[in-house]
C-alpha cells in the first residue's frame, strides 16, 4: 500500500500542510490520542533512568578491568622510561608483511637488520628506553599536536606516563588523567593532573537529551614553575608616552602564552553555570581531549607512536563519510559527535563528544 504513488502524494501533502515540524502534526492528532503518546512519554523518561543506571554499572566495570589492565601499563612504563629492559622473547613481533615472506627470506633480513643495527649501535651510544614516546604519540595525533608549541616540546620529553585513575566506587563518578614527569629543569611537580567529574542521570528538564554519562566539569592542579620557566606566561614590552610631558617610557607587562600546559588551568564554572561563548568553547574541547586521553591514547598509545592507530582512525572516518554520503538524510551542515556515550556539559548545553 505505501508504494502506491497516489497515496504516497496525498500523505506527502498533509504533512507539507502542517509547517513542515513534526509540531504540526502533533497538534493534528485527535484529543485522545495525544493522551495515549504522553503515556509513551512517561515510559520513555523510565527508559533513561534505566538507561542511566546502565552507563553507571559500566563505569564499574571500567573500574575493575583498570585494575587489571594497570600492571600491563606499568610494564609498558618501566620499558619506556629503562626501567625495565624487555627479553628477546618480549620483543619477537611478527608484522603482517612478514607473514608472506619465506623462511630464508626472513633469514636473510633478519641477519641484514642485524649487521646494520650492530653498525649503529657503533656509531651511537645506544639510547634509553624509548625516547620522546609520548611526546612523539602527541605530535602523531591532531587532537594533541594542535595544543602543543615549541616551547612545550622541551618538557614533554621528560612525560614519562600518562594513568587514568577513576573514582572509588560509592563515590561520584569522575576520573582523573594522571601525567607523570622526571626530574626537570621547568617545574618540580613529579605528576600533574586533571580530574573530569561526571553523572549518569536524565536532565528532569529535559530527560530525552540523555544519551549516556556526561562531563560535568573538570579541574586541573598547580605547577610549580622554576623561575624564568612558566611557558604558560610571556612577557611583552610597550612603549608609552606620557601625555602632559611627551616624555616615552617601556613598560614590561606578563601575558598569558599559548601552551599546551594550560590544558591544567581549565574555565572555572561559576556557580550560576552561565558561561561566556568563548569559555564555553574552551571547556567543550577540554572535555573532548580529556575523554580522548582516557578512551584511546591511555590504551593504545604504542599503536599511536607507531601511527598504527591513526591509521585505524582514518579508516573509520573514511567509511563514516561513505556512509554519510550514500545516507539521503544526510545533511553535511549538521555536524555528527564522535561515536562514544560520554557526552561534555556545562549547565548551558551539553556537547556530545
Amino acid at each position: 500500500m505505501m508504494q502506491n504513488p497516489q497515496i504516497l502524494a496525498a500523505l506527502q501533502e498533509r504533512l507539507d500542510g502542517l509547517n513542515g515540524s513534526p509540531s504540526g502534526y502533533m497538534e493534528s492528532l485527535p484529543k485522545v490520542v495525544k493522551r495515549r503518546v504522553n503515556a509513551l512519554k512517561n515510559l520513555q523518561v523510565k527508559c533513561a533512568h534505566i538507561e542511566a543506571k546502565f552507563y553507571e554499572e559500566v563505569h564499574e566495570l571500567e573500574r575493575k578491568y583498570a585494575a587489571l589492565y594497570q600492571p600491563l601499563f606499568d610494564k609498558r612504563s618501566d620499558i619506556v622510561k629503562a626501567a625495565y629492559e624487555p627479553t628477546d622473547e618480549e620483543c619477537e613481533w611478527k608484522a603482517d608483511e612478514e607473514e608472506e615472506l619465506t623462511v630464508s627470506k626472513q633469514d636473510e633480513m633478519k641477519e641484514k637488520a642485524k649487521l646494520e643495527e650492530e653498525k649503529k649501535d657503533e656509531e651511537k651510544e645506544d639510547p634509553k628506553g624509548i625516547p620522546e614516546f609520548w611526546l612523539t604519540v602527541f605530535k602523531n595525533v591532531d587532537l594533541l599536536s594542535d595544543m602543543l608549541q615549541e616551547h612545550d616540546e622541551p618538557i614533554l620529553k621528560h612525560l614519562q606516563d600518562i594513568k587514568v585513575k577513576f573514582s572509588d566506587p560509592g563515590q561520584p563518578m569522575s576520573f582523573t588523567l594522571e601525567f607523570h614527569f622526571e626530574a626537570n629543569d621547568f617545574f618540580t611537580n613529579t605528576m600533574l593532573t586533571k580530574t573530569y567529574k561526571m553523572r549518569s542521570e536524565p536532565d528532569e528538564n529535559d530527560p530525552f537529551s540523555f544519551d549516556g554519562p556526561e562531563i560535568m566539569c573538570c579541574t586541573g592542579c598547580t605547577i610549580d614553575w622554576t623561575k624564568g620557566k612558566n611557558v604558560t606566561l610571556k612577557t611583552i614590552k610597550k612603549k608609552q608616552k606620557h601625555k602632559g610631558r611627551g616624555t616615552v617610557r617601556t613598560v614590561t607587562k606578563t601575558v598569558p602564552n599559548d601552551s599546551f600546559f594550560n590544558f591544567f588551568t581549565p574555565p572555572e564554572v561559576p556557580e550560576n553555570g552561565e558561561l561566556d561563548e568563548d569559555s564555553e568553547a574552551v571547556l567543550a574541547a577540554d572535555f573532548e581531549i580529556g575523554h580522548f586521553i582516557r578512551e584511546r591514547i591511555v590504551p593504545r598509545a604504542v599503536l599511536y607512536f607507531t601511527g598504527e592507530a591513526i591509521e585505524d582512525d582514518d579508516d573509520d572516518e573514511g567509511e563514516e563519510e561513505a556512509d554519510e554520503e550514500n545516507d539521503p538524510d544526510y545533511d553535511p551542515k549538521v555536524s555528527s559527535p564522535l561515536h562514544t556515550h560520554t557526552h561534555t556539559h556545562t549547565h548551558t548545553q551539553p556537547v556530545p563528544l
